[in-house]
């Protein structure tokens, strides 16, 4: 898998000026599978705001099809079949894939990690894009950042945490390395499909979830049967992933490929602006519609305990798993050049404004 820079993009550029040389360019049509359903924005936005610019870039002759999951009924199965070539792309997130390899989850993000803006330098300064090839090279597929959506909120609950009793026996949709944490602490955790969580939280069967922030969370109606409101710990830099077969990749022309990888980062980078605007404006209209929501924040016992099972789990795959602690050592290594300079700049500067901006 080559890397593709700047170099590409210029390419890209160059494609689109001389679309109308491409009309006798090879005709493709493809197929992207989303985890989302199709009404569910900004999420579902990516796989036909790609697929136009594809379209654009090639004079049509590059055609994608992008199918919610109403569509192929297959939410969390998206990685099958993209390496099982029914589609030839797809639009989810890493992490849905941690019961076949764990060590994907990282390339969503783990709990007490990097923020979004680490998390892209990580990607494409840190080596954080080659480690994601090596991993999914085992399930002939290619996987690329697809948006990200900043740092996830930590869940609508029932009834307030207010010790680490509070979660013994609770039931909870959380995915990812976080439900494992969640488990260590007493948590009875589940993963759901999009589609099924409200009724899952209206009748009970859950008593707790986490989804995505307010742009999502307000579609899905949560903040009208679950009050408390709390802050994330667990998501702090959530990136989707597009996923392609790479068989299909590689048999497509050389410009196909540059176009096809330079939509991908113009999308993603769509996404992220998105997704911020989405939550910025959508918690307006909650707070408006409901003023009982509560926001809060664990109790630091509870968080304590939650970075203490988190160092256990991480720790614990590294041991057993050699390509698990390759890239968890890669990202630990990211984070103390990173870290320090989020503190001393964005950190420093929300304290500093805060106190003089109303």
């Amino acid at each position: 898998m080559k890397r593709f820079t700047g170099a590409a993009v210029l390419m890209a550029v160059m494609m689109m000026v001389a679309v109308p040389a491409m009309a006798e360019q090879k005709k493709v049509r493809w197929k992207l599978a989303m985890t989302w359903g199709s009404t569910l924005t900004p999420l579902s936005d990516s796989g036909p705001i790609l697929a136009k610019m594809v379209s654009d870039m090639t004079g049509g002759n590059f055609e994608i099809r992008a199918e919610g999951a109403e569509k192929h009924k297959a939410a969390l199965g998206i990685l099958d079949m993209v390496k099982g070539g029914q589609y030839e792309m797809g639009h989810t997130a890493s992490y849905y894939w941690k019961g076949k390899d764990v060590t994907t989850t990282f390339f969503t993000t783990a709990p007490f990690d990097m923020t979004a803006p680490e998390q892209f330098g990580w990607y494409y300064h840190g080596g954080g894009l080659e480690l994601m090839q090596q991993v999914y090279g085992k399930f002939d597929a290619l996987s690329f950042p697809g948006g990200n959506t900043g740092v996830q909120m930590g869940g609508w609950f029932r009834k307030e945490i207010t010790s680490l009793d509070d979660l013994k026996g609770l039931k909870m949709r959380i995915p990812g390395l976080a439900g494992e944490v969640f488990a260590k602490l007493g948590v009875n955790v589940t993963n759901i499909a999009p589609g099924e969580l409200y009724t899952s939280l209206d009748r009970g069967t859950i008593d707790a979830l986490e989804w995505v922030g307010p742009g999502m969370d307000i579609k899905m109606g949560f903040y009208k049967i679950a009050p408390y409101y709390y802050a994330g710990w667990h998501e702090p830099a959530s990136e989707l992933q597009f996923l392609v077969n790479k068989k299909a990749f590689e048999e497509l022309p050389p410009e196909y490929q540059a176009i096809l990888v330079t939509a991908m980062e113009a999308v993603r980078g769509r996404q992220v602006a998105a997704n911020f605007d989405a939550n910025a404006k959508a918690w307006q209209q909650m707070k408006a519609e409901y003023p009982d929501i509560k926001v809060m924040k664990f109790p630091e016992p509870v968080l304590q305990a939650m970075k203490k099972a988190t160092d256990e789990v991480l720790e614990g795959y590294a041991a057993e798993n050699a390509e698990f602690k390759e890239v968890y050592e890669s990202r630990k290594a990211y984070f103390k050049v990173a870290r320090p300079w989020t503190k001393i700049s964005e950190q420093n500067y929300l304290s500093t404004s805060d106190a003089v901006i109303e």
